[in-house]
């Protein structure tokens, strides 16, 4: 204690003597005449990632959904990055696609997808034809959080929307929207009541006509947060969204009310598709035929840690095993699902947004609180990882594929 009060009271003897000293200093502004300031960092990271994409063709072509802070594109894998999005009225983002056949066409859906006590509001979906450069607005004004954007793979004019709708009300412009003409006209496809919206929206990469909706019935007061509700549920349809199945425990899933669910289709294999499903026992489920049956493959109590501001899961698109969970760690399934472990590297926390290079599951660029992290190695090396068992303390050296 005394050295800390000697040292404050030296450090106000300094402050004074230069606040004294100052009031005689004669100033020349001419001495820094021309001189222009310059930002010399840190450099802003413009809120937590809300979604990422990247072309297949060129992935050193990035954009970045900033929760709070817009659009962002590198043309350079991430080495330099340019806003674009700036001129919008709005600066939360909750999804981008890329139309892969010709990567120039650019849909944006505005509303971040994580509703916590702060959360960024949208005024409805964007789409470019010249990479970012200009945009058009296209409606679902009231929407306010979109967290999914499909793309049909081979026909431009046909897309979805997975719109979660207000926060802190209901409203009816929530649930599943698709357009056959480029986003001239919406038509509401998939809509369960005035409080139940989509969070997540998958599409067969086999069969564009083929997709799983997961609607979530949540509602946010200032004292209070409401996930889950008779409203929430996986739907599946065969026909583009002009019929829809429900999916219930009857095929598998959990019993009781669900809150959010995250869904993941393996692209080696679209026969395989995960569920983590918020419930009174939250699990996450597996199907081996395409979403006709399933089966609960863990419910361990961390499977589905806060699940209403974490729910995204993805599959590595060569091996349907490998299972990626997004939540304040990133960690992944080597063993579809049974178990997890954390991937230990230096980035950020809070994970909301991973995109795989189709071709590739070693190309990974993640999302988080921090801004972005790429990764080309998956699981390069992994040393020392400390592990707490009853109370002892075991250290085992690992070194991963």
């Amino acid at each position: 204690m005394r050295f800390n009060l000697r040292m404050i009271l030296i450090m106000l003897l300094i402050i004074k003597t230069l606040i004294i000293n100052s009031s005689f200093a004669q100033f020349d502004s001419e001495l820094f005449h021309g001189m222009k300031a310059r930002s010399i960092g840190p450099a802003g990271m413009s809120g937590r990632i809300g979604d990422i994409e990247a072309v297949f063709s060129n992935p050193n072509i990035i954009y970045i959904g900033a929760a709070t802070g817009g659009v962002w594109k590198s043309t350079n894998g991430g080495t330099t990055w340019k806003p674009i999005f700036d001129d919008q009225p709005a600066s939360s983002i909750g999804a981008i696609s890329v139309f892969q056949p010709n990567p120039s066409i650019v849909w944006v859906g505005t509303g971040e997808g994580n509703p916590r006590n702060s959360v960024g509001v949208g005024n409805g979906i964007y789409k470019s034809l010249d990479g970012g450069e200009s945009w058009q607005y296209l409606g679902l004004e009231k929407t306010e959080k979109i967290h999914r954007v499909v793309l049909h793979p081979t026909d431009p004019d046909v897309a979805y929307v997975a719109a979660l709708g207000t926060t802190w009300s209901e409203n009816p412009e929530r649930g599943v929207f698709k357009t056959r003409d480029a986003g001239k006209t919406w038509e509401k496809v998939l809509f369960v009541n005035e409080q139940t919206g989509c969070a997540d929206l998958v599409m067969d990469p086999g069969n564009p006509n083929k997709l799983f909706a997961a609607m979530w019935e949540h509602r946010r007061w200032p004292w209070f947060f409401k996930s889950g509700g008779p409203g929430s549920g996986l739907y599946v349809t065969y026909d583009g969204g002009e019929q829809w199945k429900k999916i219930t425990e009857k095929d598998g899933l959990p019993k009781g009310q669900f809150g959010r669910i995250g869904i993941a289709i393996a692209h080696s294999n679209p026969d395989v598709v995960y569920a983590l499903i918020e419930a009174t026992k939250s699990a996450l489920c597996r199907s081996d035929d395409g979403g006709r049956t399933w089966k609960i493959v863990n419910q361990s109590p961390n499977v589905n840690p806060r699940p209403f501001y974490y729910a995204d899961i993805r599959v590595d698109p060569q091996n349907e095993n490998r299972v990626y969970s997004l939540h304040s760690r990133l960690t992944v399934s080597e063993d579809g699902g049974k178990s997890f472990e954390r991937i230990r590297s230096r980035v950020h926390s809070d994970h909301h947004a991973l995109w795989i290079h189709p071709e590739n599951g070693k190309f990974m660029i993640d999302g988080n609180d921090g801004g972005v992290a790429i990764s080309y190695v998956v699981f390069a090396m992994k040393l020392f990882s400390i592990k707490s068992i009853y109370g002892s303390t075991r250290i085992s050296f690992e070194v991963g594929n």
